[in-house]
């Protein structure tokens, strides 16, 4: 590769970059406002729900932080992206399960199951995070997850999202998380 062509390149990364820091940041507040949510409606029985919601968050906002601390890379940038949806999923499910599988809870973990989904692809082998196409669908599922959030009263427009800390990012989470 010549010169010439790198720079050229460097703004397609860069704005690929910002593209995918977007959906990412959008997942882990997902998941940082369903983890206080479950926290505040959990019952006795649902302890765990609250645990797995927090790690959802937790795994989320680190995700987040690997994505913002690097340089750009489409294919790692998307799986940062993924692995927020993919937590931001978790995290939905276990809003599900503690509002007993109300109507509006089923549908809003359908559209963050839907959003990990089109992130998964979009960060897949066939594309590495640069499928304009795939990445307009994991865009639109995003938003999707959210409106669907926002109706199972899970997220208030306007209100502030709870701070996550990432924890230690260790070895073995960073081998998870596929960074």
């Amino acid at each position: 590769m010549n010169e010439h062509n790198h720079e050229e390149r460097e703004p397609t990364a860069a704005a690929l970059k910002a593209r995918h820091a977007a959906r990412a940041e959008s997942a882990a507040a997902r998941a940082a406002a369903l983890s206080r949510y479950v926290e505040q409606h959990a019952a006795d029985g649902n302890a765990d729900a609250a645990w797995k919601a927090a790690h959802a968050a937790r795994v989320a906002a680190q995700a987040l932080a690997v994505l913002s601390e690097s340089e750009p890379d489409p294919a790692a940038d998307s799986r940062c992206a993924r692995n927020a949806a993919s937590s931001a999923a978790q995290a939905s499910q276990m809003g599900q399960l503690v509002d007993s599988d109300a109507e509006s809870s089923t549908l809003a973990c359908k559209a963050a199951l839907k959003a990990s989904l089109a992130a998964g692809t979009a960060a897949g082998a066939r594309s590495l995070g640069a499928d304009e196409g795939l990445n307009t669908e994991a865009d639109a599922a995003e938003k999707a997850a959210v409106t669907a959030a926002e109706d199972a009263g899970w997220i208030r427009p306007g209100e502030d999202i709870p701070s996550v800390a990432t924890g230690v990012r260790s070895p073995e989470v960073m081998s998870m998380l596929h960074l």
